[in-house]
């Protein structure tokens, strides 16, 4: 059977939403037992999103095969519980470097490449290429493949990947290929407005393609009018136009879609009722979609109010905290509470900043000693990090629930050497490298010289330590708790590995759980000082495979104190919210104890009969 391709294009403005449509599409097309991937083509010169400033591009997502991608991937995960590669993410650096590579082999017999036919092919076979790979715990081949084009139609720079899929549009064939473009309708003194979408689909026309849907984001439903408007002047029947106006959140998305009948327009387009879709997975796509909308459903009645105070560098453009933010979204959803994240820039905590600016300082530390969390999650880099100590040490003293990502947990470890083991001088090596006493190291592996993609990336394993006994990190993630609430291997991360993303290879007294998280760090914690740590309170109660390596620590007695050197966040789920986190947001909520009683259960208040898997 042909793989079938949905194409998701955007046009007028970028950033409009191309990636939560794209992934709603899959929500929907899962919803009715169909085995989805995604491909994400940013037409940038990088090869990847490893060196891009998270205040200009957002984050970078990591996968399991260390790949640095676009935080798209990251929705396309979250939203259809699947594991995708660094080959599901294509730049135009990437694919230029892999045709340079194939000229000086000789692979093109002498001929002149072009970037039509060669560049162009290039793409195509790429793109089916990487649309068969599993991606899901069937191990089979997908049905279908969602790609979404970055930027709009009409930039230079994504001519060459508009002609490719022009050209994988006729070879994929008729009912093969259906193309969703996503367009603006502002609003102008009350009065919806359509020529930009008018222009818009002009241009995708004048570039070869011609649309199937016309999703127009805009801030209400679109009138009938203006409906009828775009469907006369675009050429596409009216209920080829999909309003998708602002919602209370993301995850209204897939539903907004299903009430305005897009299942039967694929159904139509794409013929999708030829598809041999074996019962048991039109069972759990029906299931998978009832869970979705109640789950939904429950989060819009939620009345209690949970403040997390989110201390970081980057905190100007939220998208560079995506997937912490998503994460967070997860565990709240699961705890029937409704999330308010406080953006706090580290730097307004800083001593210095109470002479300068002291109308920021003050309000700064109101809004940190108000909240009902405090998160420091990873970054890179000198400036905030005291602001960062300050606030991990007002956690930790005031037994405020803390959760330390990366960079956030070795902010820990640097607070506990200053104040608990008396030395004043403790430093990370990536702020003063000439300090004495360097709690934080470069790992000796990494290259100092080089910068892209040299970091400790991807899947790792952490073993629990025999001290760990005490851990309410450890009793979530036990892994008879979760097979109890019913999550079952997924064979496409590893042989051993749960839906969770988590491993659990032995359970023993003897033998400590093993889990596996996804890592991006090049500094860890200096193991000449952890006995020092130890002797005063600090517990590093799980490390990597060789036992040299800290990768989490967490304080006795204290409401939930945690430090992870893995970013947790990528591997969290909408129906599957990451363990740190929901142990994090339980404990600030006040539920941690019924979280950890009913395990991957629903608390009071949340939907009911949820399990921690789909």
């Amino acid at each position: 059977m042909a793989t079938k391709y949905l194409l998701v294009s955007g046009g007028v403005i970028s950033g409009i939403g191309k990636g939560v449509i794209a992934s709603s599409l899959g929500v929907l097309l899962k919803s009715i037992g169909l085995k989805v991937t995604s491909i994400k083509i940013d037409p940038y010169m990088n090869i990847d999103a490893g060196l891009m400033n998270p205040l200009e591009h957002g984050e970078c997502f990591v996968l399991d095969d260390g790949g640095e991608v676009d935080l798209d991937l990251g929705n396309y995960e979250r939203y259809l519980n699947i594991t995708l590669t660094r080959e599901h993410n294509i730049t135009t650096g990437k694919i230029y470097q892999h045709v340079i590579e194939r000229e000086r082999k000789g692979k093109y017999l002498g001929k002149t490449v072009q970037i039509v036919p060669h560049l162009t092919d290039a793409v195509q076979d790429w793109i089916q290429k990487v649309a068969a790979i599993p991606v899901d715990s069937t191990s089979e081949k997908p049905d279908i493949c969602i790609i979404e084009l970055g930027g709009t139609v009409g930039d230079i720079e994504s001519a060459p990947f508009i002609e490719a899929l022009r050209c994988l549009r006729r070879k994929a064939g008729q009912n093969n290929f259906l193309h969703c473009h996503v367009s603006l309708i502002p609003v102008i003194n009350d009065e919806q407005k359509t020529k930009p979408t008018q222009a818009a689909i002009k241009d995708v026309r004048h570039a070869g393609l011609s649309p199937d849907i016309i999703a127009c984001r805009c801030s209400l439903p679109l009138l009938k009018s203006t409906t009828d408007k775009l469907a006369m002047y675009c050429q596409v029947e009216p209920e080829q136009v999909i309003a998708v106006h602002d919602v209370p959140s993301t995850y209204h998305v897939p539903m907004l879609l299903e009430r305005q009948g897009l299942i039967p327009i694929l159904r139509e387009v794409l013929r999708l009722d030829a598809l041999p879709i074996a019962p048991p997975l039109v069972r759990s796509g029906a299931e998978i979609w009832e869970t979705w909308k109640t789950l939904t459903d429950t989060q819009d009645r939620a009345r209690e109010t949970v403040k997390i105070c989110l201390v970081g560098k980057y905190v100007s453009l939220h998208d560079s905290y995506l997937s912490v933010r998503k994460s967070l979204e997860h565990a709240s959803m699961r705890c029937g509470r409704k999330l308010e994240i406080i953006w706090l820039d580290s730097t307004d905590l800083e001593v210095a900043n109470e002479t300068t600016s002291p109308v920021t300082y003050h309000q700064a530390w109101h809004q940190l000693c108000t909240a009902s969390g405090i998160l420091v999650p990873g970054g890179f880099g000198h400036r905030g990090i005291e602001g960062m100590i300050r606030a991990a040490k007002w956690a930790r003293e005031k037994k405020v629930p803390y959760l330390g990502i990366c960079l956030g947990m070795q902010i820990a470890v640097i607070e506990f050497c200053r104040t608990i083991c008396g030395i004043e001088d403790a430093q990370s090596e990536e702020m003063d490298d000439s300090a004495k006493n360097k709690v934080i190291i470069h790992m000796p592996e990494v290259s100092k010289e080089t910068m892209g993609a040299v970091m400790r990336l991807g899947l790792r394993n952490t073993v629990f330590q025999k001290n760990s006994g005490f851990s309410k990190l450890r009793a979530l993630y036990e892994p008879e708790t979760m097979q109890t609430n019913g999550v079952l291997p997924e064979s496409n991360t590893s042989t051993t590995a749960t839906a969770d993303g988590e491993v659990a290879t032995k359970s023993s007294p003897s033998h400590p759980p093993v889990i596996s998280e996804r890592h991006r760090h090049k500094y860890e914690v200096n193991p000449e000082f952890v006995p020092t740590m130890a002797t005063h309170g600090l517990e590093f109660i799980g490390k990597d495979e060789s036992g040299e390596r800290m990768e989490i620590l967490e304080l006795r007695d204290h409401p939930w104190y945690v430090g992870v050197q893995y970013h947790p966040e990528y591997l969290s789920r909408v129906l599957r919210p990451s363990i740190p986190y929901l142990g994090f947001f339980a404990a600030a909520a006040g539920c941690l104890e019924e979280v950890m009683a009913k395990g991957a259960k629903t608390v009071k208040g949340a939907t009911k009969g949820l399990v921690n898997g789909v």
